[in-house]
């Protein structure tokens, strides 16, 4: 029988890589009921009517829905915050001239990187929480800049990272495989720290919903996990699903999710990149046989760019608060990965 395919719609939809997810699960591209593809169908015509162009396809819209579990009004909510989050953020005049040069230097205090893909194909993402040293990271670079780098990367995962994987596993894939590295984090670090996770997680809470596929919290301190038992019982169970914490023992399960040759020496794998793990960036998005320029890059300078500077963030283009919808969010450790009722 014929796998289940996904309504797509010439008119938003041009995509150069598989749409059915291998998730079979309700709500997700290829796994969607009569209802649900009328909802698409429905935010996507409002939206227009609002006077949105861009970024209406169908994986789109299905990713909003599914964060806001199917109530269009909530997404339409969400993707007008996301988009005018976007133009003051000056995201897409970013993702194409936005350069860290200082990113070696930050990443000996903050190590966050993608690299290779774990037993799915999905990529894998790792932060090391416990080497955070904000004063330091302070004398080269700024709190802009790093949240400007997180945004980009973000952008990056979209396109070309997952297309990429997708076309190499033939199916696809919307989400990464994220390890947050908890080792050395204690209560002095707390304070210091907070204020940057803060408005990285709700960078992405707000503005990049569904793309958490799992989230291992490795090396977690005594009295971590009755904490976050606690914390369960306020989180969407698919949420919940998703979330493994370990402690120093983390090897064999996270050697079961990501071959052996995928995860770095440090963290009990084989892999040693040429020049170190972290500033490879090695995965299928760097293999002429599955990637292609991202879209962003081939529309060039498209009236699409927002002129934003790239240096500055104007104070209201700021991450200001929880989720759009009001709806209650528990933060586990992890620039970028706050873990909302639904991820």
């Amino acid at each position: 029988m014929a796998p289940p395919q996904i309504k797509l719609d010439p008119k938003y939809d041009d995509y150069d890589y598989p749409t059915t997810s291998p998730i079979v699960q309700n709500g997700h591209p290829g796994h969607t009921t009569p209802e649900q593809d009328a909802q698409v169908h429905q935010l996507r015509m409002q939206l227009e009517s609002a006077g949105y162009k861009e970024r209406l396809d169908t994986l789109s819209m299905l990713r909003f829905l599914r964060a806001r579990k199917f109530n269009v009004d909530l997404a339409k909510q969400m993707f007008i915050e996301y988009e005018k989050w976007r133009k003051e953020f000056g995201v897409d005049n970013l993702v194409r001239n936005f350069k860290y040069e200082e990113k070696p230097k930050v990443f000996e205090y903050y190590p966050q990187y993608y690299h290779k893909t774990d037993k799915d194909g999905r990529p894998v993402y790792i932060e090391q929480l416990g080497k955070i040293d904000l004063a330091a990271m302070y004398k080269i670079t700024t709190a802009e800049r790093m949240l400007q780098n997180l945004v980009v990367e973000y952008e990056k995962l979209a396109d070309p990272r997952l297309p990429a994987c997708s076309r190499k596993t033939g199916t696809l894939l919307e989400t990464c495989c994220s390890i947050m590295d908890l080792k050395g984090v204690g209560l002095s670090k707390v304070g210091s720290v907070y204020s940057y996770i803060r408005q990285a997680s709700v960078i992405s809470q707000n503005y990049y919903p569904e793309r958490l596929g799992k989230l291992y919290l490795i090396n977690a301190p005594w009295g971590f996990s009755p904490v976050f038992n606690v914390v369960k019982g306020f989180l969407d169970p698919v949420t919940v699903s998703k979330i493994h914490v370990l402690g120093s023992g983390y090897q064999h399960e996270l050697l079961a999710q990501i071959p052996s040759e995928n995860l770095p020496k440090h963290f009990g794998g084989t892999c040693a990149c040429n020049g170190g793990c972290m500033l490879s960036d090695m995965g299928p998005w760097q293999d002429p046989k599955w990637t292609k320029p991202p879209k962003w890059e081939r529309q060039g300078s498209s009236s699409t760019i927002h002129n934003q500077p790239t240096n500055t963030i104007p104070s209201h283009a700021q991450p200001q608060g929880g989720p759009t919808d009001g709806s209650q969010v528990d933060a586990v450790p992890g620039g970028g990965h706050q873990v909302p009722m639904r991820h």
